[in-house]
């Protein structure tokens, strides 16, 4: 479901799924997995459904376990004849990667920060060096040690105390995020007793390095409900309640202001924001209110001087407006407006440093970075010349300082993190994604911008590349992918994985369809609650577009999406399936309905805003319209590849279980449909990064093989 900050790795899940004469006997002969069939009364609004796979919803249940292992060997045996072919292309893309790769240095209260990899491992080391990167290396964190003995590992939410002693960090070993939060002495290398379980991960200090706030989740429903005040050296049992979120629509968090001066309490809901802050050099005290909860009020805040910078929807700013309060009077009334709304620019965040103000925008769905002195001397923007590119600023945790570090990279371009001195102008590239072999070639490639018109004569913008010797034609294979929810927008990023399929002919586009927020906040409204359909009518236009366009033709295309893109790709597949020739959906959302009626699975309180409350006949009709598995009927399929994660807290497991027995059951199918359950991670896949490629490879494998690319 919720994929709020995205790591854009989780969804590079490829299908295929081909039978053809080179499959083995074994292969051809296999059994196809048949779920048992109980039938189960679902009932609302005097509307029964019935559910005749419900009892997969059940974990600890031994015959679930073996149906979902049933189904990986079926995949594994049908996809025999391709596992060769896999490890050519892992081999091909891991030899793209700089396996002894680190980061660019960032400085933060005195000490140089840096994450490196190193050849043949799978997992980052953390380390320091105090003032000059001259200094001695001091190790935080290697991964690859902690790792050993599990098969899935991350560590995350690293955050140091203010003498630069303390780290706290969190761990999770399952894959169902549910972290236990640690804390260790950088002065004797050693872990302190001190532990927390169940957490979000993230915490914050204190500025009296002794205190350490964090966020606790729900054991149920892992929604992050809860903050809690930890004191160093004490029991965890006796850690204090600061803040319980009692509107369980709501999730709630906790972070200091890069300031250092205020604690904040977020309290976050898909339409609804709120905020407490408290002096940092007084923990024991008491959190304030900044601006009470109002339904549909959005807002975010940064500290500056002796005022908040407020960054909002307030008074109808659609597109967020920015705003200045001081700190004593915080409440809506006192906002005084910095930057005014405009109807066609989007204003996406603001970084603060004490000289300049820098704004991030999104103009016609391209990214901006505006730079203001506070004095008003000047006011610029960043020029950007590529037609279609992503645009970001990175980690700027100096405050003092002219340097603003961002990042830049189109579907052509590597990415590269920069530096720009906002006093000089001057940029200096301090690093550029290497593409190791010898063979990438920035001119080798074209990208484009395109514009599809939707059923309703809405203009759909798509992102395209592909190598500049592979024609536009009904020959050619075209693989679009797309997301659609939550506000996400999926901006042009280069991949260096992709470009095992870019240089076998395939074209590789991204549709920036309604739900998200490419074109502002209104594209992101015309794709959920009661006009979610809009989302998958843009998809299926642009798969015409192609078509008619002479791109592609349907024997040649291909659909890809992930997680709430993967509830994309089962009403797509529902609606129009004789447009793809393969689709994969990797850890797909596609009992809607179901799910959103049962408040104890993970997250699904916090979705209404979404998706809308099936309690409410309204939406209970709609969704029961568009879901996918509730919709599954009597046709031809495309060829399919569908994910899951066993430990998935985003996606149950089950959810993709169910809809795969049901379109066996249900379809007139000759096409491939398979399920691939990862049985030790959850919503993210693998943890390692040679993991990670090793299945992107065989999801590539899938694809190329329905093309009989077999090298």
């Amino acid at each position: 479901m919720n994929t709020t900050y995205y790591s854009l790795s989780i969804f590079f899940l490829i299908l295929s799924c081909k039978q053809n004469t080179s499959n083995s006997t074994m292969s051809n002969s296999i059994e196809t997995p048949k779920a048992k069939q109980i039938q189960k009364e679902l009932s609302k609004h005097d509307d029964v459904r019935i559910d005749e796979f419900y009892w997969l919803n059940d974990r600890e249940n031994p015959e679930v376990i073996e149906y979902l292992n049933k189904e990986n060997n079926y995949y594994n045996t049908k996809t025999a004849h391709t596992k060769d072919f896999q490890n050519d292309l892992f081999e091909e893309m891991k030899s793209r990667i700089k396996e002894d790769d680190s980061s660019v240095p960032y400085k933060y209260n005195g000490y140089w920060y840096v994450t490196r990899y190193e050849k043949g491992k799978d997992y980052p080391i953390y380390t320091r060096k105090k003032e000059s990167l001259d200094a001695k290396e001091e190790l935080l964190f290697d991964c690859n040690e902690m790792a050993k003995g599990h098969s899935f590992f991350n560590l995350r939410s690293i955050n140091v105390s203010p003498n630069n002693r303390l780290v706290a960090f969190a761990l999770d070993t399952i894959g169902r995020r549910q972290y236990s939060l640690h804390i260790k002495d950088l002065s004797t290398n050693t872990i302190l007793e001190d532990k927390v379980d169940n957490c979000t991960g993230s915490s914050t200090w204190a500025n009296d390095n002794k205190t350490l706030f964090y966020t606790l989740k729900n054991k149920t429903t892992l929604r992050s409900e809860a903050i809690y005040k930890h004191k160093l050296g004490a029991d965890s049992k006796d850690d204090q309640l600061v803040f319980e979120e009692k509107d369980d629509t709501f999730g709630v968090g906790v972070y200091k202001t890069k300031s250092k001066k205020y604690l904040v309490i977020s309290s976050y809901s898909t339409l609804t924001t709120e905020y407490q802050i408290l002096n940092a050099n007084t923990p024991d005290d008491r959190f304030k209110v900044f601006q009470p909860r109002t339904r549909g009020l959005e807002y975010s805040i940064s500290h500056y001087g002796d005022s908040f910078y407020v960054l909002s929807n307030a008074d109808g700013a659609q597109n967020f407006k920015l705003s200045k309060t001081s700190e004593k009077n915080t409440e809506k009334k006192y906002w005084k407006d910095v930057i005014s709304h405009r109807e066609d620019v989007m204003l996406e965040g603001i970084d603060i440093f004490k000289d300049f103000l820098v704004v991030s925008e999104r103009k016609n769905g391209l990214n901006q970075i505006k730079i203001d002195r506070w004095d008003g001397s000047d006011s610029y923007y960043l020029p950007f010349e590529s037609e279609t590119y992503t645009a970001y600023t990175s980690t700027n945790v100096d405050f003092d300082t002219a340097l603003l570090r961002y990042g830049y990279q189109s579907m052509t371009t590597p990415s590269s993190v920069i530096d720009f001195n906002m006093v000089t102008k001057e940029k200096t590239i301090k690093k550029e994604q290497e593409v190791l072999g010898g063979k990438f070639k920035k001119e080798h490639y074209v990208s484009e911008r395109l514009w599809a018109t939707a059923s309703d004569g809405t203009k759909i913008p798509i992102s395209l590349v592909r190598h500049k010797d592979t024609p536009k034609s009904a020959e050619t294979p075209l693989l679009l992918y797309a997301y659609g929810s939550y506000g996400a927008t999926m901006d042009p990023y280069f991949s260096t994985v992709r470009l095992s399929l870019l240089d076998r002919g395939f074209i590789y586009a991204i549709a920036h369809i309604r739900g998200g927020q490419y074109l502002g906040r209104q594209w992101y409204e015309d794709g959920k609650l009661l006009k979610k359909k809009n989302t998958f009518t843009d998809f299926i236009d642009c798969s015409k577009h192609f078509i008619k366009e002479g791109y592609t033709s349907a024997k040649h295309h291909y659909a890809m999406g992930g997680s709430a893109g993967g509830l994309l790709m089962g009403a797509v597949v529902n609606m129009a399936p004789n447009l793809y020739n393969g689709v994969v959906a990797a850890v797909p959302f596609v009992d809607v309905v179901t799910t959103m009626l049962d408040d104890s699975i993970p997250l699904t309180t916090g979705e209404y805003d979404e998706w809308g409350n099936p309690n409410d006949k309204t939406y209970y009709d709609y969704m029961k319209s568009y879901s996918p598995y509730d919709n599954v009927t009597n046709q031809h399929y495309p060829n399919m590849l569908i994910t899951a994660g066993l430990h998935d807290s985003q996606v149950q497991y089950w959810e993709p279980a169910k809809w795969i027995a049901r379109l066996r059951l249900q379809s007139e199918n000759t096409s491939n449909l398979y399920l691939k359950t990862n049985m030790e991670a959850g919503h993210g896949g693998a943890s390692g990064r040679f993991e990670a490629i090793k299945e992107i490879a065989s999801e590539y494998s899938f694809l190329l093989d329905l093309e009989s690319i077999s090298k």
